[in-house]
């Protein structure tokens, strides 16, 4: 595991913890998810974002 600081914006941290709470996770979880759920789509339709 990687360990780095990341600054969000206030608006988003919130939309984030909201998103976590929601679905039983926690903060770190949730962003992993989120960005490995991300990934998989770019990954996966063979296109740059």
């Amino acid at each position: 595991m990687k360990h780095f600081s990341l600054r969000l914006p206030e608006d988003l941290h919130e939309r984030l913890l909201a998103q976590a709470d929601t679905d039983r996770r926690s903060l770190n979880s949730e962003i992993i998810h989120l960005l490995e759920v991300a990934l998989t789509t770019v990954d996966g339709d063979g296109e740059s974002p």
